[in-house]
């Protein structure tokens, strides 16, 4: 299958590890023209190096953007489109919000979450989408949680914003639909990466387990029995922001090894 990646502007925001840094690695290796971004200069240019190392694709970059300020934001778009000519893709991605039951936040962390992990997707994808409305044609995917389907317990901030996420996109791939731009949200499940791990840690502290006990216990409820790795979640990702993508829009999938019981 022609993906129609090759030559395509790809931003990818919080790619400097994780999950992100394994979808920046996938566009890669299709050819796209990827800027990275992330909130460490460093970690940045070590993960633009090993990614073009790795596929041979030189036209890899990236620049420094916390997404909780929009400025940094419009300058991140402004430098993908004098970069690459335009953006055709974007990646929406953020750090997830800390652990914790309701009694357990301020108004400054409600506050913090919400422009972590939503507000900042409203304002990527108010930067990208005149490129995408100009040019006839778009893609807009948001990496967020499985409890986009499902709550999780202990992360209700998560299990807020997340939900956010899934009612804008619906709401972005309604209003431009006819603009060729569509608008997807995909949750991961376990996928194995530090925020996995840090939460594994978590829960196993408070359940007097090892980390080991805990996963081996999380593994027996998944149907495919393992935690996922973070180049099979990119792969779903790349797709729905690929050319091949022609139909798919305004829906919201995990990818989870069938952990999810939820309909």
């Amino acid at each position: 299958m022609d993906l129609n990646l090759k030559g395509k502007s790809v931003v990818v925001t919080a790619a400097s590890k994780g999950l992100g840094k394994a979808t920046g690695l996938a566009f890669a290796e299709e050819g796209a023209y990827v800027v990275l971004s992330s909130r460490s200069a460093e970690e940045l240019k070590k993960s633009c190096e090993e990614i073009i190392e790795e596929t041979g694709n030189t036209q890899v970059t990236w620049k420094v953007c916390d997404v909780t300020n929009g400025e940094e934001i419009n300058e991140l778009m402004m430098f993908a489109a004098d970069t690459n000519g335009t953006v055709d893709v974007l990646i929406n991605n953020a750090g997830g919000p800390p652990a914790g039951g309701f009694e357990n936040f301020s108004d400054e962390e409600w506050q913090h979450a919400f422009e972590l992990n939503l507000l900042s997707f409203v304002r990527t994808s108010r930067a990208v989408i005149p490129y995408m409305r100009k040019q006839g044609s778009g893609r807009i995917v948001n990496i967020a949680s499985s409890s986009i389907k499902q709550s999780l317990d202990n992360l209700i901030l998560s299990n807020t914003f997340r939900a956010g996420i899934v009612g804008f996109a619906k709401s972005l791939s309604q209003e431009y639909a006819e603009h060729n731009i569509l608008v997807n949200t995909v949750g991961p499940g376990r996928i194995a990466t530090d925020r996995v791990a840090q939460l594994d840690q978590i829960r196993a502290d408070q359940l007097g387990m090892t980390t080991d006990e805990l996963k081996s216990q999380v593994e027996q409820s998944i149907p495919i029995k393992r935690y996922g790795e973070p180049d099979e979640f990119a792969k779903m990702v790349v797709f729905l922001a690929s050319g091949a993508n022609t139909y798919v829009t305004g829906q919201s999938l995990v990818v989870d090894g069938g952990l999810v019981k939820a309909l």
